[in-house]
């Protein structure tokens, strides 16, 4: 395959300089045409011909993004993925694993992006990744914020947000195992009260239990006010289950079984919560020591 060149037509200069002096790093194929002053073949052409020099990257029909000079002709990293999946849909923010790799919350990396949306999309790819569309309920629809991604505006759950979604929905984060991993390693900056919040405004008795459960199994600091919150949301459901629910499906092979302060069946291998058993006061004495 030829290098990409990033030199520019005068016609090209004018779009990608016009867009820089004016900030944008993202631009409508309707935009350019007027930039351009002429007809919408020839500002086809010019997008085409920036496109293929590297200069802009097409985020949905008829919407393109601006890669900056100074980020060179290899800026599409996955961070950029990111601000380009973020186009796709309008509410939306990034999450589950996606956004627990941004924040270097795990270390798997998945060619899949997560893009929470109410809207009713189909999915589709994105360079070399697939975006995959998570509809919410409306009471989860909430914990996300602008993030600065190289410069582009990236709408991402929170660290709370972030762990809390993947303990409720394990599987978009890789496992209950990744889940409890992606929980500790959160909680060295986590805001307790924050998390006690957010479980309270979702309202779910079960998430409470299957969260606290964690927080214990990884043996995270937690202000005792904040336990005794989570303690209390959870006392307003009955018994639940992390992993399938034994009463609707077979018990799992070497399952740890009932924990009584949590009055939670904890319906997962032994094995796959074994790495992050603890895992706090260990992640404490390797940074010390």
């Amino acid at each position: 395959m030829e290098p990409i060149t990033r030199s520019l037509s005068t016609q090209e200069s004018k779009v990608v300089l016009a867009l820089s002096e004016r900030g944008r790093r993202e631009a409508t194929r309707a935009e350019i045409v007027e930039l351009l002053g002429g007809s919408t073949k020839a500002a086809d052409h010019v997008i085409e011909s920036l496109r293929r020099k590297g200069w802009l990257e097409r985020a949905t029909w008829g919407e393109y993004l601006l890669i900056p000079p100074e980020q060179g002709p290899d800026a599409l990293g996955n961070s950029n993925l990111l601000a380009l999946a973020s186009r796709i849909a309008d509410p939306y923010y990034i999450g589950f694993s996606t956004a627990a790799a941004h924040y270097g919350l795990t270390t798997q990396h998945r060619k899949v992006i997560f893009v929470v949306t109410p809207v009713r999309l189909r999915e589709r790819e994105v360079g070399e990744s697939r975006v995959r569309i998570v509809n919410q309920a409306n009471s989860k629809f909430f914990g996300f914020g602008p993030v600065d991604v190289l410069g582009y505006k990236v709408i991402i759950s929170d660290r709370e947000k972030t762990a809390i979604d993947c303990i409720d929905r394990p599987a978009l984060a890789g496992g209950v195992g990744e889940a409890a991993f992606i929980l500790a390693t959160a909680s060295r900056r986590f805001d307790w009260n924050k998390s006690a919040d957010y479980l309270e405004r979702i309202n779910s008795g079960a998430l409470v239990r299957r969260f606290g459960w964690l927080v214990d199994h990884i043996k995270a600091d937690v202000p005792p006010a904040a336990r005794d919150r989570l303690l209390q949301l959870a006392a307003r459901s009955r018994k639940a289950a992390l992993g399938p629910d034994p009463a609707r499906a077979r018990e799992v092979k070497d399952a740890i079984g009932y924990d009584g302060t949590w009055r939670l069946f904890v319906n997962v291998p032994r094995e796959e919560l074994h790495d992050s058993a603890g895992l706090c006061p260990r992640n404490a004495i390797r940074k010390d020591s």
